[in-house]
């Protein structure tokens, strides 16, 4: 009888003891070939360089259209997970009419004397418009519709997520002298602890970069000496890559090897938020770097019903005193609150729910427990749960 061969497993759970970086090492061998993306114009330090007006081109024809969109999603998976269009915002009067609405915002900020940091830099040492995409469309609608109306936006993130996607933004100026940031993945697990990362199974892992797409888009030209983003191509291929990039060995192999791209005022760039990457710094004396910040979200990431959970939290709560007080265990109370407070940080009011010790604001869930623990009665988690809800509202 011949010898069976089983292919190997990916393990249930990943733990920081199972990151390596030889591993990483592997996946990055894989180099970008032109050759195999026949829509892109070049490869520059291993990212896919798409120009934008030939893809306008052809894009005419919607058998191509569905061709560069499949050639889009390999590149964002299985290839390098990172792509630029060249030229994306080819009307600059649209591009600086934004910028300029942008910048009276960072203005309005400032004289309110209050200034956003990101969840990186501290607040002051740059400038972070949250939520940048409602202030668009309430502050100069027009300008919205205009910038909005762009077909490249529209094409990668199809390509990546489908229809019924949905756009948030957030604009990000890093100013002459201010510091980048340290390597990260970003939403969804990447802006969770790695105690919490582990929490979740290997298939969470595969799944969360598949619920969302990074984009940005260049406002000003960024040379290098700006500070555009740090990327490490083919690195979102890296399985433990959410509960690895914090180790120092991660993190120095990061600094030494990432590839840095220059952009142009108009450019766009979109990656999945596995790759891993970093702000640079800005060792200009006079470039006010200035990107626009596309999450863009998957249609699915939501329950199927409407669930009021903070009214659902207040209904039980009394009850949930009684039975803690008859011996409830811990577990008993944490399935009673997964099953009726909400568990995640977001989507939240980044301006006012800021992240404390970490990337994450506090959820309903651990208000509610750090509650039970404190003996809290129901008017007053009421009241906390109340003021909680008034600082995720968008205005």
């Amino acid at each position: 009888m011949g010898t069976t061969h089983h292919a190997p497993t990916t393990p249930a759970w990943i733990s920081a003891g199972d990151c390596r970086l030889p591993d990483l090492l592997a996946v990055l061998e894989e180099q970008t070939r032109l050759d195999d993306y026949p829509h892109a114009s070049r490869v520059e330090q291993q990212v896919l360089v798409y120009d934008a007006a030939t893809l306008r081109a052809q894009l005419a024809d919607p058998a191509v259209g569905r061709d560069v969109r499949a050639e889009l999603a390999r590149a964002l998976s299985t290839g390098p997970g990172i792509v630029v269009f060249a030229g994306a915002f080819d009307d600059h009067g649209v591009l600086d009419r934004t910028t300029a609405a942008f910048n009276r915002m960072i203005a309005d900020q400032h004289s309110r004397g209050t200034s956003a940091g990101d969840h990186f830099a501290k607040p002051g040492a740059n400038d972070r418009v949250w939520n940048a995409l409602e202030k668009l469309a309430v502050t100069d609608p027009e300008a919205f519709v205009a910038y909005y109306a762009n077909d490249i936006v529209a094409l990668a993130a199809t390509a990546w997520l489908g229809p019924g996607y949905q756009v948030t933004s957030q604009v990000n100026v890093v100013n002459p002298g201010g510091e980048g940031q340290t390597v990260h993945r970003d939403y969804h697990l990447g802006f969770q602890s790695d105690e919490v990362c582990a929490e979740y199974p290997a298939s969470v892992h595969a799944l969360s970069q598949v619920l969302t797409l990074q984009g940005a888009v260049a406002h000003c030209d960024m040379p290098v000496v700006s500070g555009p983003t740090l990327y490490l191509p083919h690195s979102q291929k890296y399985s433990h890559g959410y509960v690895a990039y914090r180790r120092p060995d991660f993190q120095e192999y990061f600094v030494a090897h990432h590839i840095q791209l220059p952009l142009t005022k108009g450019d766009a760039v979109f990656f999945n938020p596995a790759l891993f990457h970093a702000a640079g710094s800005n060792h200009s004396s006079d470039v006010k770097r200035m990107a626009n910040l596309l999450q863009i979200s998957s249609a699915f990431g939501r329950a199927m019903e409407t669930v009021d959970r903070e009214r659902v939290v207040n209904a039980v709560y009394d009850a949930l005193l009684v039975a803690r007080a008859n011996g409830l265990s811990d577990e008993g109370l944490a399935h009673v609150v997964a099953a009726s407070a909400e568990g995640y940080s977001f989507p939240t009011n980044l301006d006012r729910d800021q992240p404390i010790g970490g990337l994450a604001p506090q959820t309903q869930a651990e208000l509610v427990a750090q509650a039970v623990r404190e003996g809290v009665d129901g008017w007053g988690l009421r009241a906390r749960l109340a003021a909680q809800a008034a600082t995720r509202l968008s205005h």
